[in-house]
């Protein structure tokens, strides 16, 4: 079962965090994975880390907010029958506290970016039959999280663009699905600590992952498990749906 042999998976922000996780287990499963990355230092580490299990990765360095450089990218990978839309940005602040240049770089990565993969790849998966994609939303588009605005514009845009994106190209045999996550540990969490805690990190990790039900934070896997799932045959009837994963955190607050 979800085996990806001779499939052709394209992973954005694929070298760090859940994107890392996410290109480790599509190509556990046989996938040639590409990932779309800014980063050359996280290229290199995940290739060394890949290395060692005998897996492989194609790496494009590229902005997802440039849409001829997607385009570009996407064009010279060819056939693909997978586009994981992961690579994203986040950002800490309320309205007032947003300055015009923190919305700008939340909507050209995390919305315009997700637009300018989808407006690459579709035209493939069309020509070679059909496809899977999946956004990374967020928990942020369904409720209200503190200090998050610009955030949470941004995963609202991310679910809309899937359902109607869902819609559009079902002929074309192309599912689109996204799944919210709530948090996840990464390097990201633990930055944000360091620089907004100092001296108190353990104090307020331990307090942001008790904030979800189930007492926890996320693991990458955990988040790259369901992936492999829904853009697989054996999610062949899922379409146009968003997955929350996130310890009860939805449904179980009280």
């Amino acid at each position: 079962m979800f085996s990806y042999k001779n499939k052709i998976a394209v992973i954005t922000g694929g070298a760090s965090g859940i994107g890392k996780s996410a290109t480790l287990a599509f190509a556990r499963q046989g996938a040639s994975v590409h990932v779309i990355e800014v980063n050359d230092a996280n290229v290199a580490a995940l290739k060394e880390e890949m290395a060692k299990e005998g897996l492989s990765v194609e790496a494009h360095i590229g902005d997802v907010s440039d849409q001829q450089k997607m385009i570009s990218i996407f064009n010279g990978i060819g056939k693909l029958d997978v586009l994981v839309n992961n690579a994203g940005v986040s950002h800490i602040g309320k309205v007032t506290t947003t300055t015009t240049a923190d919305f700008d770089r939340l909507f050209n990565v995390n919305v315009k970016g997700v637009y300018n993969c989808l407006y690459a790849a579709i035209p493939l998966m069309q020509e070679g039959g059909g496809g899977a994609i999946l956004n990374l939303c967020s928990i942020a588009a369904w409720v209200g999280l503190a200090d998050r605005f610009a955030y949470s514009m941004t995963k609202g845009a991310v679910y809309a663009m899937t359902i109607s994106a869902a819609k559009d190209y079902l002929a074309d045999k192309i599912r689109v699905n996204s799944i919210s996550p709530a948090r996840v540990h990464t390097p990201f969490v633990d930055g944000f600590l360091a620089k907004n805690y100092a001296g108190r990190e353990a104090e307020m990790f331990e307090k942001l992952a008790k904030s979800q039900p189930i007492g926890r934070m996320a693991k990458p896997d955990e988040i790259a498990n369901l992936m492999v799932y829904l853009c697989s045959d054996e999610a062949s009837f899922i379409t146009g749906t968003d997955y929350p994963i996130d310890g009860g955190f939805l449904t179980l607050n009280t």
